[in-house]
């Protein structure tokens, strides 16, 4: 019996597989490392685990653990092993990163371009096996362009400098309801800022076509993506755009136009990794 997740900033989505049978498929709330500690995370799984898993805890052997936030320090994933351990204390648990997530979902044992756009962002090129060549994405505080985050910092920093369109400002103030101060309040005392800002990106893709503005802030944000990340890959041309998360499924019109404009066109799209994941694992 086993565990995948795939763990975002924003949601953790679980599946439990047992004799080659997808069981039960769950979300929890995301666990990024850099964000939350270990009891945190337990304490959010106690309170959020079906009880089907929890019946089930000390049967799991192995979980795989795909994270936004793996992978980059022993520290930073014995948060994650402790938190989750303290619930499934016999299982051996593999933290690897989401991008390896996307890579395996999108790719199988393919070689080819994967990314991640989802609240935060991730690109690289996976031989099939393993990733083995990533461009930092900064993170959320230096990077992570075209990002939902990324989206929503543009946004909400176009509205507190006073740069929306007057009629724009007034649609936005109408849906949320704050000041500047507010907002900014928010950012800088919420312990997952990232997740903050990128809940504003919904609103953005709520009013795409009502408006050219919306539209050009996705755009110059995706063109941000390619000219600081994605065309610094040695032939990146050569590769299809695999990608996984919301804000690619979503934007996808306007992330396929900056594609072709830079010189890439759009290979697979998946709202999330779960499915190809399933179908790794399964046949690995």
């Amino acid at each position: 019996m086993i565990l995948i997740a795939d763990g975002g900033s924003t949601n953790t989505t679980w599946c439990l597989l047992n004799n080659g049978k997808n069981e039960l498929v769950f979300q929890t709330e995301g666990y990024h490392p850099f964000f939350v500690d270990t009891e945190y995370i337990t304490q959010s799984l106690r309170e959020n685990l079906p009880q089907k898993i929890k019946d089930v805890a000390d049967q799991v052997a192995n979980i795989y653990f795909y994270s936004a936030g793996g992978g980059y320090s022993q520290e930073s994933d014995g948060i994650l092993i402790k938190g989750i351990s303290n619930l499934f204390n016999i299982a051996k648990i593999i933290v690897e990163t989401d991008l390896l997530a996307a890579a395996r979902a999108l790719l199988k044992h393919e070689k080819g371009f994967a990314a991640i756009l989802g609240t935060g962002t991730n690109t690289c090129i996976y031989n099939g096996k393993d990733v083995v060549h990533n461009i930092e994405s900064l993170g959320f505080l230096l990077g992570d362009e075209g990002s939902g985050s990324y989206i929503g910092k543009k946004l909400i920093g176009d509205y507190i400098r006073g740069y929306m369109p007057s009629n724009v400002k007034n649609e936005f103030f109408n849906e949320f309801k704050l000041s500047p101060e507010e907002i900014l309040n928010n950012v800088y005392t919420s312990q997952t800022a990232n997740a903050y800002c990128a809940s504003f990106s919904n609103f953005v893709g709520s009013n795409l076509e009502s408006n050219t503005y919306y539209y050009q802030l996705v755009y110059n944000s995706f063109q941000d993506l390619f000219k600081n990340i994605v065309t610094n890959y040695p032939d990146y041309e050569k590769y299809s755009f695999n990608c996984i998360g919301s804000i690619a499924y979503y934007f996808q019109t306007v992330l396929e136009k900056v594609a072709f404009e830079n010189g890439m066109q759009i290979g697979k799209i998946y709202k999330n990794p779960m499915e190809g994941l399933i179908e790794f694992h399964l046949k690995s």
